[in-house]
């Protein structure tokens, strides 16, 4: 039945936020600490700056504070890429594209120019997820119930940037 479940093209929104939401009850509670993964991208670069600097990079404050190694952020961020593949497998949706359509109908089919936009996009929300203190996951999933303020208003902005994103980009207005 499970398996049955896990390969449905979409799921049900209802059972993934109740989901989502246990998986936060059982993070506060066994660990006392939130869900998000942009600490753990921030450990993994620690370690991999460390096997080409050595352990100099455990000097640096920012690494003080998170300390380059392997915690449950990482192993919950593993889990979301193999649990998406697995997803993806079964519903018969996986595939690779170097190109997606909708990208190459708006701004052409050159791979380079996409990878390249994806690397830039990808460093820009990264250093938006370390300079808001938390990921999209981290503040909305496990700020707003604790109802901080800046968790909130991060997620206000948010939604608030990517609707004005789709519309310049997709014209949707």
């Amino acid at each position: 039945m499970i398996i049955g479940y896990l390969g449905q093209d979409q799921w049900s929104p209802y059972f993934v936020g109740a989901s989502i939401g246990v998986l936060n009850l059982l993070a506060f509670g066994l660990s006392d600490r939130p869900i998000g993964c942009s600490t753990a991208y921030s450990r993994i670069s620690g370690m991999v700056e460390r096997l080409f600097r050595g352990n100099i990079v455990e000097e640096k404050a920012y690494y003080k504070k998170f300390k380059p190694m392997v915690e449950w952020e990482g192993m919950l961020l593993a889990g979301v890429l193999i649990g998406a593949f697995i997803s993806a497998s079964l519903s018969g949706q996986f595939q690779i594209e170097a190109v997606p359509s909708v990208w190459d109908d708006r701004f052409g089919p050159d791979v380079t120019v996409r990878l390249i936009s994806a690397l830039f996009g990808g460093m820009i929300v990264g250093f938006g997820a370390r300079l808001a203190g938390g990921c999209t996951s981290g503040h909305g999933i496990s700020g707003t119930p604790q109802l901080a303020l800046s968790s909130w208003v991060a997620l206000v902005c948010f939604f608030l940037g990517g609707v004005i994103t789709a519309m310049a980009l997709f014209k949707l207005a």
